[in-house]
């Protein structure tokens, strides 16, 4: 158990991932709370691409060395790309 010790303040996403990769939320349960939140409906547009195989496959590996999902690693990637061009 936590020994009542507090959840530390933290104050960004590093923070709170180091925190939680070392601690187990099993330890701290009775200091949280339930959360009432709506999840946009527009996060869960999905969009049909063509992606050649051998793009998609080095994607893939790319999103798992890192721990993250190929979607999320795409939507990264494109991201930082049109931040490009924009800037260019």
């Amino acid at each position: 158990m936590s020994e009542n010790k507090p959840i530390p303040e933290m104050n960004s996403y590093e923070e709170t991932a180091e925190f939680w990769d070392t601690h187990s939320l099993a330890d701290y349960w009775d200091q949280t709370e339930p959360a009432a939140f709506e999840i946009s409906p527009e996060l869960h547009r999905r969009y049909l691409v063509a992606v050649e195989s051998g793009l998609l496959n080095r994607l893939r590996q790319a999103a798992y060395a890192r721990g993250v999902s190929t979607e999320s690693l795409i939507n990264l990637l494109l991201e930082q790309r049109l931040h490009e061009i924009e800037s260019a």
